[in-house]
């Protein structure tokens, strides 16, 4: 399955894509900078930044490692979707490609979009590659 991101919502793409990854579908996610959160970019970056900045006392190494690239973020809100900590969940996770743009491998591939995550313009928009510019990305 080959998912176009643009427009859609970060977490509820993410919720349906990790059912179908569960029922051993491979999935390939495409143009996921142009998929966005559902709030005001001032406070979203202000969030991001505070967890990329979060050290561990003891060992600052031993920190959690949270990505500033669009692809990542996007990756990790499916992972979150996931029962990563049982074989099935790790198995799924595997078969997730996401990509910045769409790679010359996929550009004849018909691609999908999801409706029911897409962003309804109703509410303050966000996209993933506003916040990644924000937090100091550059691809």
């Amino acid at each position: 399955m080959n998912v176009d991101a643009s427009n859609l919502i970060v977490g509820r793409l993410s919720s349906v894509l990790a059912k179908k990854a569960l029922g051993g579908e491979k999935i390939n996610v495409v143009n996921a900078e142009k998929a966005g959160f559902s709030a005001e970019k001032e406070v979203l970056a202000k969030k991001w930044k505070m967890r990329i900045d979060l050290t561990a006392k003891g060992n600052p190494h031993m920190s959690p490692k949270w990505s500033r690239m669009p692809d990542k973020i996007v990756r990790k809100a499916i992972k979150g979707m996931l029962p990563t900590d049982k074989a099935p969940g790790r198995k799924a996770y595997a078969n997730i490609k996401v990509f910045i743009g769409v790679p010359e491998e996929l550009k004849n591939e018909k691609l999908e979009t999801i409706e029911s995550a897409l962003n309804d313009k109703k509410h303050n928009f966000v996209s993933v590659e506003e916040l990644s510019r924000a937090l100091g990305a550059n691809w």
